[in-house]
């Protein structure tokens, strides 16, 4: 059965971790979904959730899931703020979504240690300092 669904390429979608804002106490982190297409998506579908070691212990988040009915084109969506004491965990959003009748499905992961001040970039869209997954 798996054989018979579409391999639908995902393009010019990503999901991004930006920096909001910053103050001498701690910094603040949101996690978006941005459509780079040209057209809108329609049902994004995201689950999100953390997993890897720490302290030599195993550590799982609770998984969230988010639903967006459409996201513009060229536009973003806020997924969700996020805690820097994950970072040194896998962060994993799966994505699915629609454009017309056709489902694209993508899994981002940000790695250990990936959402760091040397892998920063102006992030298209959201115009904010941050890491991104295309």
């Amino acid at each position: 059965m798996l054989k018979d669904l579409p391999q639908n390429k995902v393009e010019d979608v990503a999901i991004a971790v930006a920096l909001e804002a910053e103050n001498v106490e701690s910094k603040v982190w949101y996690v978006y979904l941005i459509n780079l297409k040209n057209q809108e998506i329609e049902n994004a579908l995201i689950t999100s959730r953390g997993y890897g070691y720490k302290d030599g212990e195993e550590v799982k988040t609770s998984t969230l899931r988010h639903v967006f009915p459409k996201v513009e084109a060229r536009s973003f969506a806020l997924i969700e703020p996020i805690d820097e004491q994950t970072f040194g965990l896998n962060n994993e959003y799966w994505l699915s979504y629609y454009i017309k009748d056709q489902i694209f499905d993508k899994k981002f992961i940000f790695l250990p240690e990936s959402i760091v001040e040397s892998n920063f970039i102006r992030l298209p869209v959201l115009n904010k300092p941050g890491v991104m997954i295309r």
